[in-house]
């Protein structure tokens, strides 16, 4: 609720200005074309001439739709026409080449053309560029006569232009059972939520994929990533057969059963069969689940999956062009010419629909070109280039990166029978898994193509010999046959990307020479890998140049001075976390146990404060070597958003209390304890997922008496809130389970017991399973323990959660103590090398191999079993020192008077706001949960502040607010004030105090207080614990506004002075003006449902008269009770002139 705040802003015009945001295009060059004569073109001086904007509509919102409004955009400098895309999926446009990298975050944003999605699913690219975007309306029809697209919606929109690049669907063929449950297509991100759903809710163990092309071992990475066993079910004789022969299909078979896959070439399939035996089902009846394939093959089983995916191929979407007249191809697609045209005229094809030349082109690189000659012949049309374009066909090498395997193909690589002038030189490598066949001209000394398998590191250089510089003689050819990675001595030749001309992304079109000028115009501070992609579009594509990419940036970098660091941020500009921890653990503890002094010797000199990304980092590094209390001293402004309050921050600010339960055992009487709490203080309660109750919405000042309740029942902190061992799982193991073969839960609470407490880069989960049926899942968790006949098998590495990985085999069939010595080892190996945030899986996935072979996990066994580096008595040392100095941080609280003052709520009175004071909650199935955020933009987010100081004509005084003990160094705290919360943080590192609203305008939520302070280029800021979003505290500015990162967000700032009692004051109004701006209850959150009275507040300015917000009233009346009367009074004395 912004009541006076908006009406405040009405009074002072103060008007949000857009930014300029930054772009880069490469050159075009001109080549004059002033007018074209074919299918009746405009000239360009007629177009000229035009007064109104010409509107394009785009049919299809797919990656190559995107790409032509962009080419379009591009050339478009004097605004002249307009766009609107037709788009049937219900989110802007995605790149659809990296649809298995979705797993990885499963976070649309990830894939998405250009920027983040909002809770419609638009991203700001549409606004920012007054591009119309129909979401979730596919178009049904095209009257080219009246030039008209109509959509579902039944919306209609005219067009001067319209492209179609409504692109394909994925080819089922008519296979008996095809439309049975559990039978998918892959194609979208829906598809992909669709089976992940499947297989969790049939517990699906196995599924097939049929189909062996791109599409189909993208399906097949897909359904791996599910952690399903994935069969590969390919026709024809090889995978691939467009793109690979039989040498390379052996050695990409070889990496792909070497993952666990199996592939099935030659596969006549003849039905998929459903769970109650059935081939097929008549239309109508319900269909029973997949539950195998049938195969008309002689001798073939019948294959056992619970899931189909097929991936067979496209075929182009050209049922709308068909409707309407449209020229299409015998075997479908949309007949156009060089300059895109269809047969109807203005409009246009792009892309899997277009059939050029009688071919349909299925990759994205020949779509893009499509989409850039038809945006420049549009144009042309209307004025805005001289340049002529046409499309002549186009090259067909891809490189890819196949299930983690590189496979290229290019030129001409599959020569045609009757083709004479040919030679062949194959490397065939079956113990590395390469295969590489270059194809010649008949004399040797022209390349003409090549298939890739296994190692492509040279494939630009390889391509451009083929398709670019075909005149290129070679003087001998068997120095391009062998692998890089094979390459030794004076043999070896690194590629080759230094030429400004070589192309590096092939998918856009982009060369070295381009890339390189998007650094040099972006500079050394705003050259980073990501913002280079956008902006070169690079790498944005299939993703399989992104390395040389990084080279290019790393090399431009150094030109310009620069280089592409690892570094933790400015304030350690010379390390990496691993590094840092490197350095501290050789000082003396005494001269390295503050963040200070940390600084000090290894920071920058030039920014000390430190920040939101540094803090948490050293704090880490802190309790993993000292390990005291985290909240003592100077580790309290340290410590990240959990951490500071030994609690998880949840929505609306309150805190969520996770007791630990050592392998998951609890008494009666603990239980009981657990439910008289939970009714005590009101608690939502939920058994987690790792076998512990957690306790959701307590306010931080209940913390320290709800720990006092748990711990006189026995409970420890299970540090839930921190980057630490959370759990330790167990199954009932042989004391119960028939199954068992070892006391699972026995050794579970040993090991819980163990590591509780011990601080790492990242959270760490475990489990001990008591047989090898599994049930705790310790082969999903970083480590885990499996019961033998014989003792325990070992695994690490593993983890759940957005991009799940199977822990491996460290050591088979070894007692209890063995395990606890080897994790010991393990555990700090991973504590003092890993990145910050950095979990066990990809840390070990970053090892090294070991010395003879076999990956990171041969490397873990030489260094943790055999010593080969020398340090496991420094690994057992450091581990010992974490064990024997644990402490319970809260039982630390509970008994520690000072300790407990750190979760006061406000340090200036003893009167609390309750927690449903701050935000409405609501009942659900009995228990009270907050009210869910509205999304961004709609009322009740990003609160706005006024531009000029809302009480610059008001009369202030200095009040007392505290003495300076009572706030935490180089942190802050809540002051009460009337009915507003507000912010003071004592800033020991710069010697300076600042007051700010306690609200964060994102979400209206009252916990800036708990944000960690530090410094961005010499601005002191804070970021708010819930989403980092960052103010400048003096100018209350948020930091990163205008740039796409925010939503040009500003809180209110006070003057802050110390007095010689060391009282601290603030400068401020009267508190009845304070809360008609900041009083708690006019911003309490309050359900969706809701009447908003922010939106109100122009009309009511516009009456003059404002709702009394005094903190007696709690700003309860709606807005039509609104006393008139009061209102002027107010608002007279609120801004009454000097």
């Amino acid at each position: 609720m912004q009541l006076i705040n908006s009406f405040a802003l009405s009074l002072l015009a103060g008007t949000a200005v857009p930014s300029a945001s930054f772009s880069f295009a490469p050159t075009v060059k001109n080549s004059f074309l002033f007018q074209r004569t074919n299918n009746g073109a405009q000239t360009k001086s007629s177009l000229c001439m035009a007064d109104e904007k010409k509107r394009i509509v785009v049919i299809g919102n797919g990656m190559v739709g995107q790409r032509f409004m962009e080419n379009m955009l591009d050339m478009d400098e004097d605004d002249s026409v307009t766009l609107t895309t037709f788009c049937e999926e219900k989110r802007a446009a995605y790149n659809r080449v990296k649809l298995t990298s979705y797993f990885e975050t499963r976070d649309p944003s990830d894939l998405s053309m250009t920027s983040e999605y909002d809770a419609e699913g638009k991203t700001a690219w549409y606004e920012d560029n007054n591009v119309e975007i129909l979401l979730g309306d596919k178009a049904v029809s095209i009257d080219t006569e009246k030039k008209e697209v109509t959509g579902k919606s039944g919306k209609t929109v005219k067009y001067d232009k319209c492209v179609l690049a409504t692109g394909s669907y994925p080819f089922v063929p008519p296979i008996p059972g095809h439309k049975r449950p559990g039978v998918f297509v892959y194609r979208t991100i829906e598809d992909l939520e669709a089976m992940l759903a499947y297989v969790k809710e049939n517990n699906v163990k196995s599924a097939a994929v049929i189909g062996g092309g791109l599409l189909g071992l993208e399906a097949a990475k897909a359904v791996k990533d599910m952690e399903v066993e994935s069969h590969i079910i390919e026709f024809a004789p090889i995978l691939m057969c467009r793109q690979i022969d039989q040498g390379g299909h052996d050695a990409l078979v070889g990496k792909i059963e070497s993952m666990g896959l199996k592939v099935h070439c030659n596969a006549r399939t003849s039905s998929i069969l459903g769970s109650d035996g059935s081939e097929d089902t008549s239309e109508g009846e319900d269909a029973a689940p997949v539950s195998g394939l049938r195969f008309s093959n002689e001798d073939w089983d019948d294959l056992d999956v619970q899931m189909v995916v097929v991936s067979c191929g496209i075929k182009p979407r050209d049922e709308l062009a068909r409707d309407a007249g449209i020229e299409i191809g015998e075997r479908g697609g949309i007949v156009v010419n060089e300059q895109m045209e269809t047969s109807a005229k203005d409009v246009y094809a792009i892309g899997e629909i277009a059939l050029y030349n009688n071919f349909i082109y299925g990759l994205i690189a020949p779509g893009y070109d499509m989409a850039g000659v038809c945006a420049k012949v549009v144009a042309s049309d209307y004025g805005l280039t001289e340049e002529e374009a046409s499309f002549t066909g186009a090259d067909l090498s891809t490189k890819l990166k196949l299930l983690g395997c590189d496979v290229a193909s290019f030129g001409v690589n599959q020569p045609r029978p009757e083709d004479e002038d040919v030679s062949y030189l194959t490397w065939n490598d079956p113990v590395s898994g390469i295969y590489r066949k270059l194809v010649f001209n008949k004399a040797g000394d022209k390349l003409r193509g090549g298939i890739l398998v296994g190692d492509a590191g040279d494939y630009a250089k390889l391509q451009k010999l083929a398709v670019i510089d075909t005149d290129h003689t070679i003087e001998n050819p068997a120095v391009l046959l062998a692998p890089p990675s094979s390459r030794t001595g004076d043999v070896e030749e690194e590629e080759d990307i230094s030429d400004p001309n070589a192309q590096i992304c092939t998918c856009n079109d982009v060369s070295r020479g381009q890339i390189a000028a998007v650094v040099q115009e972006l500079g050394v501070e705003g050259a980073t890998l990501p913002v280079l992609k956008k902006c070169s579009k690079a790498g944005t594509g299939c993703g399989g140049c992104e390395p040389q990419v990084k080279q290019i940036l790393k090399e431009e970098l150094e030109k310009l001075g620069g280089s592409l660091s690892n570094n933790i941020c400015e304030h350690f500009p010379d390390y990496s976390r691993q590094e840092l921890m490197a350095k501290v653990r050789l000082e003396d503890p005494a001269d390295v146990n503050s963040f200070e002094k940390i600084q000090a010797k290894f920071g920058s000199h030039e920014h000390t404060d430190g920040c939101e990304i540094c803090k948490p980092a050293v704090a880490s590094i802190l309790a993993s070597i000292v390990n005291e209390v985290i909240i003592d001293d100077d580790r309290y402004g340290l410590q990240d958003t959990n951490d500071r309050s030994m609690a998880n921050m949840q929505r609306g600010g309150t805190y969520s209390v996770v007791p630990r339960v050592p392998g998951g055992e609890l008494s009666p009487d603990q239980l009981i304890a657990l439910g008289d709490t939970a009714k005590k203080y009101q608690l939502y309660t939920k058994i987690t997922g790792a076998q512990r109750v957690d306790l959701f919405g307590a306010a931080k000042y209940q913390l320290p008496d709800i720990w006092e309740d748990l711990g006189k029942a026995g409970f420890e902190s299970g540090h839930a809130y921190g980057k630490a061992l959370r759990t330790v799982k167990s199954c009932v193991g042989s004391t119960w389970c028939r199954y068992g073969v070892q006391d699972s839960v026995s050794f579970a609470v040993k090991v819980e017991n163990r590591y509780k407490g011990v601080r790492s880069p990242h959270k760490m989960k475990s489990a001990v399973s008591g047989c090898a049926r599994e049930c705790a899942e310790a082969q999903g968790k970083d480590f885990g323990m499996i019961a033998t006949e014989n003792g325990y098998n070992l695994y690490v590495g593993g983890n759940g959660g957005t991009n799940p990985v199977h822990a491996e085999l460290l050591a088979a069939d070894i007692d209890e103590e063995t395990v606890l010595k080897y994790l010991d080892r393990y555990l700090m190996y991973y504590i003092l090398t890993a990145d910050k945030l950095e979990r066990t899986a990809p840390w070990q996935q970053k090892l090294p191999s070991g010395k003879n072979g076999g990956g990171p996990i041969e490397h873990l066994k030489e260094v943790i079993i055999e010593d080969s580096l020398g340090i496991c008595d420094e690994l057992d040392r450091r581990m010992e020192h974490l064990v024997t100095t644990y402490h319970d941080e809260w039982a630390e609280v509970v008994k520690d008077p000072e300790r407990r003052k750190k979760f006061k709520q406000f340090v200036n009175t003893d009167e609390i706001q309750e927690r449903d004071e701050m935000v409405e909650f609501i009942d659900m199935r009995g228990q009270l949960r907050p009210a869910d955020w509205p999304a961004d933009g709609q009322p009740q987010t990003n609160w706005q502040a006024p531009d000029d100081d809302i009480f610059a004509r008001s009369e202030k005084s200095w009040v007392v607010v505290g003495k300076t003990d009572d706030f935490p160094v180089n942190a802050a705290a809540t002051i009460l004030y009337g009915d507003s919360q507000l912010a003071v943080f004592n800033n020991v590192a710069r010697g300076e105090w600042y007051c700010t609203q306690n609200m964060c305008p994102h979400k209206q939520a009252f916990v800036l207080s708990q944000g960690i302070i530090g410094e961005l280029e010499g601005a002191p800021k804070v970021a708010c614990p819930l989403h980092k979003k960052n103010f400048d505290l003096e100018t209350g500015n948020q930091i990163g506004a205008g740039t796409g990162e925010g939503n040009d967000l500003k809180i209110l700032t006070f003057p802050v002075k110390i007095d010689s009692d060391n009282n601290v004051l603030v400068e401020l109004p009267s508190e009845d003006e304070v809360n008609a701006i900041l009083g708690t209850h006019g911003l309490r959150v309050l359900k969706s449902d809701c009447v908003d009275l922010a939106g109100d507040a122009i009309d009511l300015a516009m009456k003059k008269a404002v709702k009394n917000v005094s903190a007696q009233t709690k700003a309860q009346e709606s807005v039509t009770q609104l006393n008139m009367k009061k209102s002027d009074n107010f608002f007279k004395n609120l801004f009454k002139k000097d």
